[in-house]
């Protein structure tokens, strides 16, 4: 049996999250690839290296460190089955066999000891119960030495979509009280003073945290985007608490919102992240 302790995630990730992540694959990676330079540079994959993908999702990072790790392997791990079917299908089609993909938490996850030389993650490290006890468990599997490589986001202000999201606030309802720096969510390594931290807690030595940046492509033009930003589970969630009336005002205004990033054939947002890399003793 599965053994999980991120309920609430796996239900979100197994459910409507999941799906749509994995419905839109194309769509997301549009989003979030011009992420990947950054996050596989710093990982500096061998030809022989073992790699690890931590939140994999629908499985483009795990693919492109297999096609480095020519002659070794990459491993991606995930909470959601949907996205992981369409990772698999992926490789498949893609020709990717060096690469495996596994349903499961990574928190508690019993990883072959030392088994991977590198572990990576493109934003899917934000959301642990217990991000110190995850990141423990992840560098067992890491052998002596081996090497860490993340990214998470940065503040929502310091991206281009909390201008946008802030666009919406005269219409929807009262923003709950900001979550804590022990709760896991979104931000939740959004400072990297709790970064280190936490990785140091986890027993990670030479922690450092890099600000980066890159352009989100959210869309076709602003409607199109809107349309998309308004079935993103975190969008959705809000949207539903409204009245449909509601719900339109605040989608227009979305809309509106985005207009001004509209370039030809496509919606571009700047994206803010920190990528940390740290190493196992």
């Amino acid at each position: 049996m599965l053994s999980i302790v991120n309920t609430e995630q796996a239900e979100a990730w197994n459910g409507y999250e999941g799906t749509h992540w994995a419905d839109h694959q194309a769509r997301y990676d549009a989003v979030n690839s011009g992420f990947n330079g950054h996050l596989l540079a710093a990982a500096d994959i061998g030809d022989r290296d073992r790699v690890l993908d931590i939140g994999c999702g629908n499985g483009q990072v795990t693919r492109l460190a297999a096609r480095r790790a020519r002659r070794g392997d990459a491993t991606g791990i995930d909470l959601s089955a949907p996205m992981l079917r369409r990772a698999r299908a992926s490789a498949a089609g893609e020709g990717v066999g060096n690469v495996t993909f596994e349903e499961g938490d990574a928190q508690i996850h019993p990883f072959p000891a030392s088994r991977f030389d590198v572990a990576v993650s493109r934003f899917g490290i934000m959301f642990f119960a217990d991000p110190v006890a995850a990141f423990a468990n992840i560098g067992r599997a890491l052998r002596p030495g081996g090497r860490l490589a993340i990214l998470s986001l940065r503040r929502m202000e310091d991206n281009d979509l909390g201008a946008v999201f802030a666009a919406m606030a005269e219409h929807l309802p009262p923003s709950p009280a900001p979550a804590g720096p022990g709760t896991s969510g979104p931000e939740s390594l959004a400072d990297p003073a709790r970064v280190r931290e936490v990785l140091t807690g986890a027993g990670f030595e030479k922690v450092t945290s890099t600000p980066v940046e890159a352009p989100q492509v959210w869309g076709r033009d602003a409607a199109d985007a809107a349309g998309f930003l308004g079935g993103w589970g975190p969008v959705r969630f809000i949207l539903g608490q409204l009245d449909k009336a509601a719900a339109a005002r605040a989608l227009d205004a979305l809309t509106v919102a985005l207009r001004p990033y509209e370039e030809p054939g496509a919606v571009r947002l700047r994206g803010a992240a920190w990528l940390t890399t740290a190493t196992r003793p």
